[in-house]
């Protein structure tokens, strides 16, 4: 048995006959898999799991497109691989503007969508380790005071402490301290690794 990434499939179309036999060539290969019948059916049930969505870009009411921006507005974050029938190419175009993974078009061959949907479930698991790294980083930063905060960004931009102890008015001695209390409560090894978080927290 295949053993697949982790995370659930979201399947978001409105024709029936296609997303139960999405579900089932999806789940025949051990793929797990949640099925909506319209976007306002996902934004109901969705409970935050982490995953990927094979979306239809054609639905009423609120078509793929529609559905992506309202997820972009809210804050979540999934994987979108989008499905497009050939009338629907340029609907799809703008769907990858805003992000999709990709998309195929009906009628589409089953391996590339199980290669697409693999594909989709491990930048979900990178995406959730990002998340998560950045959650821990704005935890950390938060406890800095505002000296500490100041200190930092004068670290990251890569001046030193005599250089610090300039900007801010106070002696090398005292910037030494602010520097590792800086480490310390970001839980950095090193000072690229300080760079590194500075940038995630500068990134959202």
């Amino acid at each position: 048995m295949t053993q697949r990434a982790s995370g659930t499939v979201f399947i978001v179309d409105d024709d029936d006959d296609f997303r139960d036999s999405m579900k089932w060539l999806l789940e025949s290969d051990n793929f797990h898999v949640i099925g909506f019948t319209s976007a306002y059916d996902f934004l109901d049930r969705y409970n935050g799991d982490m995953g990927c969505m094979l979306l239809d870009v054609r639905m009423p009411e609120v078509n793929g497109l529609a559905l992506q921006q309202i997820m972009i507005e809210r804050g979540i974050k999934l994987p979108i691989i989008v499905v497009s029938g050939h009338g629907d190419i340029p609907m799809a175009v703008n769907a990858m503007k805003y992000g999709a993974l990709d998309f195929i078009e009906k009628p589409f061959d089953d391996e590339v969508l199980l290669r697409l949907v693999e594909l989709g479930l491990q930048r979900a698991t990178e995406m959730f380790k990002d998340n998560v790294a950045f959650n821990q980083s704005r935890s950390s930063y938060d406890s800095l005071s505002k000296r500490e905060k100041e200190v930092m960004a004068l670290v990251v931009s890569g001046k030193s402490n005599r250089e610090i102890a300039e900007d801010l008015g106070i002696s090398p001695k005292t910037v030494e301290v602010h520097r590792a209390r800086v480490m310390s409560k970001m839980r950095a090894g090193s000072l690229p690794d300080l760079v590194q978080q500075s940038n995630r927290l500068n990134a959202v």
